[in-house]
């Protein structure tokens, strides 16, 4: 898909997306959609990471797994700890480099904050071709960009990101201090001008970006901003009425997990307390809501003494295999093109498969679950994943499946936030799909 068509207008991608919402009936659950889902444990485990003081204030998020090409058993997974910058392992889920994200500029402004990474590779460099991985920097509004590199005695990942690279949403250190700043990342190269593309959401906002990625004469990386896209932020209900997802005042529902499929250059993006919408990933077109939460349309009264939002009463206009949020976003593709589009579904920590052919709506096709094994607990309230369906030496011949942890080790001391990543053998999980 080329990235030279002209763009539409905003407001009549925007007004299309808002009818074809008002169209939507309530899902239609599957004769099997009741049924227990399938199980899968994980073969091993990061080391715990504490998102407090004492543990480096690191939070586990979101993975991306990158294939040795020379050495597969020595490919990595790297994957971002917030404040904690970003941990890098190897198939033993064994850390072999920690990055940490850049310090404040000031004494009152907020720290670096690796959000969510993805990775782009053979992106023309004056030094030749080189894979990279790429995190939004949450706390700088900024992306920074890794060169990879297995042989390199320092650590696999080198920063080459441009000092100069402009902020993505923010127009001063003010706003960077707001937090309305670059959230969710998907990167995509474009096979017609073999240009390269990261995505960002924006926190707290419905907002989402077109970076072109661009290397420099010294050999750094920077972007510029294409385009970006509006998505809504209020919904018209078959009932007539319309709906806002109930939060903090000011913040609107935010997007943050999103893959591309290369296949065809459609976006796939989850807007938490939403569903996930299909676009075209130039930004162009109209956003089709391919699926909803089950929490779409209940009403809900922000506490502001709790921070929590009281649900009203149910009217029946959600879906019927996630429950909010809808959370990591990652694409299965099988060996003859066909595959899946992967969700976390965070509420009910279950994982949702649909269908990547956008004739057939991208049909919801089951689900599974990450639960413990004998010494590796599962994964509760998944955050960010990352699948690759490709031979990953003796460990993983069938590929891997990474997924994010929200309440590791259960037997920690209360008060700390416990995190961390699950690596479960791809194969095992395609054998109880296709039971």
């Amino acid at each position: 898909m080329a990235m030279n068509r002209p763009a539409r207008s905003a407001a009549l991608a925007l007004g299309t997306a808002m009818a074809a919402i008002a169209a939507l009936t309530p899902a239609q659950a599957l004769t099997h959609a009741s049924d227990p889902l399938p199980t899968v444990t994980p073969r091993s485990e990061t080391p715990t990471l504490y998102d407090d003081e004492a543990g480096g204030s690191a939070n586990a998020d979101d993975p991306a797994i990158w294939r040795n090409p020379a050495d597969p058993d020595n490919s990595l997974v790297i994957a971002t700890a917030k404040e904690g910058g970003l941990r890098v392992y190897d198939l033993d889920a064994r850390q072999v480099q920690s990055v940490p994200a850049p310090p404040a500029p000031g004494p009152d402004d907020a720290p670096g904050r690796f959000n969510n990474v993805d990775l782009v590779h053979g992106l023309r460099l004056p030094a030749g071709r080189a894979d990279l991985a790429v995190t939004t920097d949450r706390g700088h509004d900024r992306l920074r960009f890794y060169r990879i590199d297995r042989r390199n005695t320092g650590g696999p990942l080198t920063d080459v990101t441009d000092p100069a690279a402009p902020r993505v949403f923010s127009a001063g250190q003010d706003e960077v201090n707001d937090q309305q700043t670059a959230y969710g990342l998907a990167v995509w190269t474009d096979p017609a001008t073999g240009r390269s593309y990261a995505l960002v959401s924006r926190r707290n906002r419905t907002t989402v970006a077109l970076l072109e990625i661009t290397p420099t004469a010294d050999g750094r990386v920077t972007y510029r901003k294409v385009r970006t896209l509006d998505l809504p932020s209020a919904f018209r209900l078959p009932d007539g009425t319309s709906w806002t997802p109930c939060a903090e005042p000011g913040e609107l529902p935010q997007l943050e997990g999103m893959v591309v499929d290369p296949a065809n250059g459609t976006l796939y993006a989850g807007q938490e307390d939403v569903g996930i919408w299909r676009m075209r990933a130039d930004l162009t077109g109209t956003p089709d809501l391919v699926d909803k939460v089950r929490e779409y349309g209940v009403p809900g009264v922000y506490d502001e003494e709790t921070e929590e939002c009281a649900p009203g009463a149910d009217p029946g206009f959600g879906g019927s295999y996630l429950a909010a949020d809808v959370e990591g976003l990652t694409l299965l593709t099988e060996a003859d093109g066909d595959g899946y589009v992967l969700a976390s579904s965070q509420g009910d920590d279950t994982f949702a498969l649909y269908d990547r052919e956008t004739q057939d709506d991208n049909e919801y096709e089951g689900g599974f679950r990450v639960t413990a094994g004998r010494t590796v607990d599962g994964s509760e309230e998944c955050d960010g994943a990352a699948v690759l369906n490709a031979p990953l030496g003796s460990r993983y011949p069938r590929g891997l499946l990474v997924v994010q942890d929200g309440h590791d080790t259960p037997s920690v001391p209360e008060g700390r936030e416990a995190t961390g990543f699950k690596f479960v053998d791809l194969g095992r999980v395609m054998d109880r799909i296709d039971d």
